[in-house]
């Protein structure tokens, strides 16, 4: 399976690469950067593949594309792809509402996977917290989260995605708007991901931790994600990575 890796220079898209070449059963069809990064022009370790660009034809030599950029560079992919129906799985966060309902447009046309946290694991922890959200809804909420400190101080995706989840099942549940969630932000030394959910009850509390040990994590949810999107020729909408559980 041939795969291009679209923000190859950052955190996850080196950790991408590396995995990849360490593959013999994925090929690295592509390393996509910014037309402006130091990297243009570096070879890609032992390949004769070099750091590029996208361009229009980026569907010809890859079976799928993953994509950790930003949300602007996420967009410009987009719009690079056109009509072209090549599978793209995006660990990218921090899309605005208008940049959201680009993505549903642009996931009419391709498959699209869309997701906060491709740790493996992270979707039963998720369904966890929600499940016990359900059970609870009158409990008061503490969503905790420590990355490294180069990252910045804003709400992560995964933790934005979690309390909002949290929120929405616990209005259904005890029909009125619930308190929203409050987010704790932490940025320690190398810290790679821990995301904590507390729940108070008052007499009781319960607590449930997912901590991410090496960024190798993330880039091989985010490849088993493009093999799945990949398979039986999946068609166009919006995917989360919950869909290759269910």
């Amino acid at each position: 399976m041939r795969i291009a890796i679209y923000g190859a220079s950052g955190r996850i898209g080196t950790r991408l690469v590396e995995t990849i070449l360490a593959r013999p059963d994925l090929e690295l069809a592509a390393a996509h950067v910014s037309p402006s990064s130091s990297w243009l022009g570096r070879a890609v370790g032992g390949t004769i593949i070099e750091y590029r660009p996208a361009e229009a034809a980026i569907n010809a030599y890859c079976d799928a594309i993953i994509d950790f950029s930003t949300p602007e560079a996420s967009l410009q992919l987009q719009e690079l792809l056109g009509s072209k129906p090549v599978p793209v799985v995006i660990g990218t966060t921090g899309f605005s509402a208008a940049q959201q309902e680009a993505l549903a447009n642009a996931a009419k046309l391709r498959p699209i996977m869309l997701g906060a946290n491709f740790g493996p694991g992270f979707g039963a922890f998720a369904t966890s917290v929600f499940r016990f959200a359900q059970l609870h809804p009158g409990a008061l909420v503490t969503v905790d989260e420590t990355y490294h400190q180069r990252k910045k101080r804003v709400a992560s995706g995964t933790s934005l995605q979690l309390a909002q989840g949290i929120r929405d099942i616990q209005t259904r549940m005890a029909g009125a708007l619930a308190p929203e969630p409050d987010v704790h932000i932490h940025r320690l030394a190398d810290t790679v991901g821990i995301n904590q959910v507390q729940f108070d009850m008052g007499v009781t509390k319960a607590s449930f931790t997912f901590a991410v040990n090496t960024l190798t994590a993330y880039a091989e949810g985010a490849l088993s994600a493009a093999e799945w999107l990949s398979r039986e020729a999946r068609g166009p909408r919006l995917y989360a990575p919950s869909d290759m559980w269910s």
